[in-house]
């Protein structure tokens, strides 16, 4: 059972993130962690591993790659197996943003064989789902690598799991959008169709934020761009699902006056032909809400 284990281990064997990667808020993985133990365990805890394994054994395992790709989430398996047992010991094979081939070892916990099979599925799910995103993210990273576009997630993610969904983009490579509708003005279809028109939502979004939060506003015509160019509010345009020839075009049209971002349409077969256009982001939802979990699997080895 969960009892006062379910606390985040603190002091030496804290998550050490890549520290190209950014912290992920230790008040939030502590409560998603713990929010999973309690939907796993249900009303009486795991009664297979209560009923047929010794308190007192002690076994050490291995988290094995089955399949090729980008590693993310590492820390956060080790974290869920430290909420359940603070004395479990890790060793650690690779990091965060890894590539990684199929039989690859990752980590190796030894302690509580209880401990251990109590916590394993959760933190299976956790690496193997973070994993599949950052290998996605690679994948189409990788393919746009001459050009300057970035590719980008959105806020096409799983409820709740978005921090963890977004720092697996920053481990394959990729960069943030939005984390929120908090951070930036992002001005859209239905907002334009509601708002007034695309001037008007410009000036009454240049009225209600301060100067330090940037406006982005999508736009699907060229016309429409011409439109915001001459109001000349917005930071950031969203090119929403032009072709490649539009795309060009509206690229010379802003002349690095505004950041240019594409979007729709985007996945493996048309990133780079995107990227070819002179786009300085590419945002794609694929990478979240479609990445399949990379195959691990935790084998036992004494």
């Amino acid at each position: 059972m969960l009892k006062e284990k379910l606390e985040i281990i603190e002091g030496k064997e804290q998550a050490r993130m890549n520290s190209q990667l950014p912290k992920l808020p230790l008040q939030m993985i502590k409560h998603t962690i713990e929010e999973a133990f309690r939907e796993d365990f249900g009303r009486a805890g795991d009664i297979t591993t209560a009923a047929v394994i010794p308190e007192s054994k002690i076994t050490k395992v291995a988290m094995v790659t089955r399949q090729k790709g980008c590693l993310a989430g590492i820390e956060i398996a080790k974290q869920v197996f430290a909420t359940m047992d603070t004395e479990l010991e890790f060793k650690t094979h690779f990091n965060e943003g890894d590539m990684v081939n199929p039989n690859d070892v990752l980590l190796e916990v030894e302690g509580s064989a209880k401990s251990i099979l109590m916590a394993e599925r959760i933190a299976l799910n956790f690496i193997g789902k973070m994993s599949g995103i950052a290998s996605k993210t690679r994948e189409m990273v990788d393919a746009v690598a001459e050009y300057k576009a970035k590719i980008c997630s959105t806020r096409k993610t799983t409820p709740t799991l978005r921090i963890f969904e977004k720092y697996a983009v920053r481990a394959g490579g990729g960069s943030i959008h939005r984390l929120g509708l908090d951070d930036t003005i992002l001005i859209k279809d239905n907002h334009i169709a509601m708002g007034g028109g695309i001037k008007q939502v410009l000036i009454n979004a240049k009225k209600y934020v301060g100067h330090t939060t940037k406006i982005e506003i999508e736009v699907d015509t060229l016309e429409q761009l011409q439109e915001v160019l001459n109001i000349g509010i917005a930071d950031i345009v969203m090119l929403d699902n032009m072709s490649n020839a539009e795309l060009k075009q509206a690229v010379a049209m802003v002349g690095g006056r505004m950041i240019t971002e594409a979007s729709g349409g985007v996945n493996i077969n048309t990133v780079k032909d995107i990227a070819a256009t002179g786009v300085d982001m590419i945002s794609v939802g694929a990478i979240t809400h479609s990445a399949p979990c990379l195959d691990i699997g935790l084998d036992f080895i004494e």
